[in-house]
């Protein structure tokens, strides 16, 4: 009687397929049958969806995944996961494990180091576990905020559109229409300006220029005259005044006489007004001073 009937031959492939099913489902979960990881234990109070074969990331790096989860029913506050980490890697004291999730609702476990690297845990040790403070998780703190201020939102949305109708706000609106125009304008006629200055520059550079040249030519005149030569000049000029006022004020000369000699200055006078005295009755008796005659004959 041959063993491998028809019948052992079915029942093989089925268990054959069984297995391979197994191991399939397993490796899609991300865990091995024959698996060479170190297995660590993680402490949570609260493990927010995470399950069995969920990824383990370092530094964002997959160092792991979690095989297993043990509920305390005895103790709700006390979950257990075990985790497996590749036997290249190490803990450190004080490491712990948060997890994490992202906009796609993937749970993660990420392993936060501690800050001492040569205090080693050893395999099989205990580490505490808890939640990341990511952008989900602030959302969901914010959650509370916004439901609080839902109750507000209408009376919130009955004062934006009583604003929006106030016919101030529209002249307000009108108002800085015109002022954006006016400044428009503005910027125009600056333009306007800026193109005249421009094309004004050149000619006022070159009379700014000549008038650096005809500064350049008086300084270089100043700079030729004998500074030294024209005190002297000014000098001598100074001392022949003060000696004309030496004499002035001395008795020598006439001017000198004149303006310290009263007696000369009224003889003077009073010559002067007995000429002026000659003077006026000449003219007035022309003939007691010239007597001409036809016949040669004297009168009285």
């Amino acid at each position: 009687m041959k063993f491998f009937t028809k019948e052992v031959k079915i029942a093989l492939v089925a268990i054959v397929g069984i297995v391979i099913l197994f191991v399939g489902m397993q490796f899609l979960k991300g865990l091995s049958l024959f698996s060479s990881n170190n297995t660590y234990y993680v402490k949570f109070d609260n493990v927010s969806g995470l399950s069995v074969s969920s990824p383990i990331y370092a530094n964002g790096y997959k160092v792991g995944v979690v095989e297993r989860i043990d509920y305390d029913y005895a103790n709700p506050n006390q979950i257990v996961a075990a985790i497996g980490l590749d036997k290249k890697l190490s803990l450190s004291r004080g490491t712990r494990a948060e997890i994490s999730s992202d906009l796609l609702g993937n749970v993660k476990l990420e392993l936060v180091f501690g800050d001492n690297p040569s205090d080693k845990l050893s395999v099989g040790d205990t580490i505490m576990g808890g939640m990341q403070q990511g952008v989900m998780s602030q959302a969901a703190a914010m959650v509370p905020q916004v439901q609080q201020l839902l109750p507000h939102l209408d009376s919130i949305l009955v004062h934006v559109d009583t604003l929006l109708t106030d016919p101030s706000l529209q002249n307000t609106l009108h108002n800085t229409d015109q002022l954006t125009a006016s400044l428009t304008e503005t910027a125009r006629d600056l333009h306007q300006l800026t193109a005249a200055l421009n094309q004004q520059l050149p000619g006022m550079m070159n009379k700014a220029s000549g008038v650096l040249d005809n500064t350049r030519h008086l300084t270089a005149k100043l700079d030729s005259l004998d500074i030294e030569q024209s005190l002297q000049r000014v000098n001598q000029i100074l001392a022949n005044v003060q000696q004309l006022t030496a004499t002035l004020n001395s008795d020598q000369g006439t001017l000198g006489l004149l303006m310290r000699n009263p007696e000369l200055y009224q003889n003077l006078n009073a010559t002067m007004h007995d000429l002026d005295a000659l003077l006026t009755d000449f003219k007035e008796h022309p003939k007691r001073y010239i007597n001409v005659s036809v016949f040669g004959k004297k009168s009285d």
